[in-house]
């Protein structure tokens, strides 16, 4: 989503815009026309992770690239959450105005949005989605968003990956029939009756005591896979 004002500020602190009215009305109506449209796809679940096997494995990071945000729930409700039926989902969504509208759709689907951004309130949302990992929650972010570059990944992800101990799992679909918006990150907007197929890595675990270097080379082998996944 294209980067929107500043967010407010009270005695240096960020403050996340809230939703207002008619976000919320718009995001139930965005949601409502994800749902409909979801309805027609052709799904093909291609799992290469390993990870859905018995016992239940616990919370995961998924992380993916922003342009594929309209399926990613619709996804997750389908065939994760279904395999690994965790406590729920909560994402990092900007802090910004758009960033409000963004979580009045996450709300609809059940996700509760942790609002930061690397620019902005990154640190406090990293510990907030820690909290939320804490309490048994998979987590959810795209390392491009909100501003940018598409498919660089930035090492926000790393970060919550080294904090947590929850693996990243790389995820990630791929459209035969979609519009794309001329957006920074090349928004895909799948098209009824598309055929989808939904692919997910093997999962990567960041060691507590990784060293800068180490941390450098996972995030480069990670945006290397989620790239390999997504050819638009």
């Amino acid at each position: 989503m294209t980067p929107a004002p500043s967010v407010a500020k009270t005695s240096g602190v960020v403050i996340p815009h809230e939703p207002r009215w008619y976000q919320r009305v718009g995001g139930l109506l965005i949601y409502s026309l994800i749902r409909a449209v979801e309805l027609t796809i052709r799904y093909r679940w291609n799992d290469q992770s390993g990870y859905f096997k018995p016992p239940l494995p616990g919370a995961v990071i998924y992380c993916l690239w922003h342009n594929r945000l309209v399926l990613s729930l619709t996804a997750y409700y389908r065939y994760m959450r279904r395999r690994n039926p965790t406590a729920g989902v909560a994402a990092m969504v900007s802090a910004s105005k758009d960033g409000a509208f963004l979580a009045a759709i996450l709300e609809c689907f059940r996700v509760q949005p942790v609002r930061g951004s690397s620019s902005r309130r990154g640190p406090q949302a990293l510990s907030e989605l820690t909290t939320w990992a804490e309490r048994g929650y998979d987590l959810a972010i795209t390392p491009d968003g909100p501003r940018g570059p598409c498919y660089q990944l930035q090492d926000g992800v790393i970060s919550l990956a080294k904090l947590t101990g929850l693996p990243i799992m790389p995820f990630s679909y791929v459209l035969n029939w979609k519009l794309r918006l001329k957006s920074w990150d090349r928004f895909q907007i799948p098209l009824p009756f598309a055929r989808c197929e939904v692919r997910l890595g093997k999962p990567m675990r960041v060691p507590r005591d990784a060293s800068e270097s180490e941390r450098e080379s996972l995030r480069q082998q990670l945006e290397k896979t989620l790239r390999e996944m997504s050819p638009d």
